[in-house]
């Protein structure tokens, strides 16, 4: 029987745009490899009708919520159909950065101290104790979406009287906030493909961090590959973000953001599990280091659902 691949893309996420970005790349890499795929919108096409219409394998290119957190690997199990990356379980709990987080701190790898608010707390009464669990982390802090990718609604923070427009921005993409401790030092990002992990990836973004803009459409963001770290520090790297990746059982391909901060530690940030595959997409850029061409890094994520 001829494989027929769906390529799932866009989505209602608030990562729709970058979704549809790294699903046509991904449709377009698998066309030039004579491979029978079709681009999907769960938009415009019922899930459930995925077997119906005869797709044999699943590649899932939805990042966000409906793609990265469990939901769409629930119904592709019920479906009995193949799927590229992460299954039920890892992705729903590294989908929730606070849970990622209590995991690796449990089993002692390094994270930067959080709090979590959730929006039903989010109420005048409580607005002193809020500013009191900041102060405990020390300005400048980060407050994020705890649910959501791409920086979408991050916000760094130096002052207190600005925490509150912060926190509400950050609540118009999810109904629970992550208070961060800002950690000055170096970003890194290591790609993890079948249990290998990539090259890391150094990030010089030009402003204050690593942001939307400067994920996805900033041309002055600096990438190095190779990483810059010696070696000895290189494989500490390589070490901590299999660990974490092993510790909530992600598979398949995937992605992990840490810091060096100034003490020569590393911080562990959080996991993505479908990580952007567009021209500004570091993930690739990884893999090409191996002698992955982008064309054949899709064809091997896709082989993985063979295992």
């Amino acid at each position: 029987m001829t494989k027929k691949i769906a390529v799932l893309l866009g989505g209602n996420s608030s990562e729709r745009e970058i979704s549809l970005m790294s699903g046509k790349a991904i449709l377009n890499a698998l066309k030039k490899s004579n491979i029978n795929a079709f681009g999907i919108d769960p938009l415009q096409f019922p899930l459930l009708y995925l077997k119906k219409y005869g797709f044999t394998k699943i590649f899932i290119a939805l990042h966000g919520k409906g793609g990265e957190d469990g939901i769409l690997q629930g119904v592709l199990e019920y479906l009995n159909i193949p799927y590229t990356g992460s299954g039920v379980l890892a992705s729903s709990i590294t989908m929730n950065k606070f849970i990622t987080k209590n995991i690796w701190k449990e089993n002692n790898l390094p994270v930067c101290p959080h709090y979590l608010l959730r929006k039903k707390d989010f109420i005048k009464k409580n607005h002193a104790k809020i500013k009191q669990q900041i102060l405990k982390l020390n300005l400048p802090i980060f407050i994020k979406p705890n649910c959501t990718g791409s920086s979408l609604g991050i916000s760094k923070v130096n002052n207190i009287n600005y925490i509150f427009d912060a926190i509400e921005k950050a609540f118009i993409y999810d109904t629970s906030v992550l208070f961060e401790k800002y950690i000055e030092g170096t970003e890194f990002t290591v790609g993890i493909l079948h249990n290998k992990v990539l090259p890391p990836i150094r990030v010089e973004p030009i402003n204050s961090f690593y942001n939307y803009q400067a994920k996805y459409y900033s041309n002055s963001t600096q990438f190095f590959c190779p990483s810059g770290l010696d070696y000895k520090k290189e494989k500490e790297l390589s070490k901590i973000a299999l660990d974490a990746w092993n510790i909530v059982e992600c598979s398949g391909w995937g992605r992990i953001d840490v810091i060096l901060d100034t003490k020569d530690h590393f911080q562990l940030l959080e996991i993505n599990t479908v990580p952007g595959m567009t021209s500004h997409s570091l993930y690739p850029m990884a893999a090409k280091k191996i002698g992955l061409s982008f064309q054949d890094l899709v064809l091997k994520i896709l082989n993985l659902t063979d295992k």
